[in-house]
């Protein structure tokens, strides 16, 4: 019997080293299972990342060329702008320079209805007005022939002004 106790006790060993052996690979076999797929998940995770970067980058050059486009939209429209306020200065010099043709026409005919014929006037109503230029200067107003084909139109460019 003590052959046989201790043949069990060396079967008991190895069942026991056989348990142990099991569950080793078996924790090997999880363990190698599970850093598999860490390793997928971070490769998804890399991957689902490389395609956002992409994304990103198409959208960036999107906005890129469309700021770009704005810019030279934004340019344009100051240089117009600047054309614009050009030909406003014009204008306005031109119906100030008016306004004191008239203011002068005006005086000179007033001067002439109260029978002062001298002054500092070049000549009188009745002469300024036998020349023909009094008639002549209000028939052909530019205001009145908008859209004829006696006005001159104004040109400027947006070289003439310093940024």
């Amino acid at each position: 019997m003590a052959s046989s106790s201790g043949n069990s006790a060396g079967s008991e060993g190895g069942d026991l080293q056989n348990v142990m052996d099991q569950r080793k690979r078996k924790r090997m076999l999880s363990n190698r299972e599970s850093a598999r797929r860490s390793r997928m998940r971070k490769q998804k995770h890399l991957d689902d990342l490389m395609a956002q970067v992409n994304q990103l980058k198409r959208e960036n050059g999107q906005i890129l060329t469309s700021v770009n486009v704005t810019n030279q939209h934004y340019v344009h429209v100051e240089a117009d702008n600047s054309v614009l306020r050009a030909q406003m200065m014009e204008l306005t010099h031109r119906l100030q320079s008016l306004n004191e043709i008239l203011n002068y026409i005006n005086s000179s005919a007033e001067i002439a209805a109260a029978g002062g014929g001298g002054g500092s006037c070049v000549f009188g109503a009745e002469e300024f007005q036998h020349q023909g230029f009094a008639d002549g200067f209000l028939n052909n107003n530019p205001w009145n022939n908008i859209g004829g084909i006696n006005q001159h139109p104004i040109m400027a460019s947006a070289e003439m002004f310093d940024y």
